[in-house]
């Protein structure tokens, strides 16, 4: 048997009374199939946005992206019977990559439904690692259609990228990685797409660092995190017109009420900003990072005279991108 047992928590109430030591063992049984990634940190961007920051550099996890730690705790936590016909998801790229990746690892059959706009180094990696990919039109409607009717066809479970206990427990440990080296942060700033990372990330600071806050960028163009956050009911997007293909998403009912309670501010960034700080951390990080990635960096920087001396975490969550059309020259 892969798994060890049954998920501890089944709802976004229960989550919330979760302990550090059930954390811990959590982020323990998914090591086997993760990276610890690095923490680097940059003379020059402390110096452009007045603060000392330690970026946490998912772009370094196995398949590229934080997702894979999400994808890993999942797949551990379903039952035989459940994994034995295989699993379905779907994502715009690197939460596909992930399930494909954990679940090839763990011998489970992944069907992973993507958007025919996905770029085409995501969609040949989930193809690369064994998975079966099906096409949707580029709505959030037409994916869960797809996903819906596989799920019913073939018997498998459906594995929400952001919308899942315990694919948002398993982002979180990138966080719990990040404070056990840097206790003392004051402040630890992710992407929000989804907002699977947000609320894993959010309890891992609320249960390690009581001093420190959680804030997460968000662009301009798929504001509804944000919007949700002043509203207190879930919104959701018109249109998505933004570089940060990997947060084109909307918040969910399951990590909804993390994030109110645990997250302090979203930040909106224009394209332009998240340009910027992409090519900010590429020139003098020296690193590759996606869109996406910079969106938390981008929030820093248009923000930077509230945060001026403090000491922030920042969660680079991937670096699958193309890279033969860059935003810069």
């Amino acid at each position: 048997m892969i798994g060890s047992g049954k998920p501890i928590f089944h709802s976004p109430f229960s989550i919330l009374f979760m302990t550090l030591s059930e954390y811990r063992l959590l982020h323990q049984r998914i090591q086997p199939y993760i990276h610890r990634t690095p923490v680097m940190t940059s003379r020059l961007l402390d110096e452009i946005s007045g603060t000392q920051t330690f970026f946490k550099c998912e772009n370094f996890q196995r398949m590229g992206a934080f997702k894979m730690r999400g994808a890993t705790n999942a797949l551990l936590n379903l039952t035989d019977g459940q994994r034995a016909n295989g699993v379905v998801a779907h994502s715009s790229g690197n939460f596909a990559q992930a399930v494909a990746l954990a679940a090839r690892e763990m011998g489970i059959k992944a069907y992973i439904v993507m958007p025919n706009t996905a770029t085409a180094v995501k969609k040949q990696a989930v193809l690369d690692y064994g998975a079966e990919v099906i096409e949707s039109l580029p709505t959030p409607e037409d994916r869960q259609a797809h996903a819906d009717r596989i799920s019913h066809e073939k018997g498998v479970p459906f594995l929400h990228p952001s919308n899942n206990m315990d694919v948002i427990l398993g982002q979180g440990t990138a966080a719990i990685e990040l404070l056990d080296d840097y206790p003392d942060l004051e402040v630890v700033i992710t992407p929000v797409g989804g907002g699977g990372l947000l609320a894993g990330a959010s309890l891992a600071v609320h249960l390690m660092a009581p001093q420190a806050i959680t804030i997460a960028g968000e662009p301009m163009e798929a504001d509804d995190a944000y919007r949700s956050l002043q509203s207190g009911k879930i919104e959701s997007n018109a249109t998505a017109n933004t570089i940060a293909d990997g947060l084109r998403t909307h918040l969910g009912h399951h990590n909804f009420p993390i994030i109110q309670q645990h997250v302090s501010e979203i930040i909106r960034v224009t394209e332009a900003e998240i340009i910027e700080a992409m090519r900010l951390i590429w020139e003098r990080m020296k690193i590759v990072v996606e869109p996406s990635s910079a969106v938390a960096f981008a929030a820093l920087l248009q923000e930077k005279s509230r945060f001026q001396g403090k000491r922030i975490g920042m969660i680079l969550t991937g670096g699958n991108v193309d890279v033969t059309a860059l935003p810069f020259g």
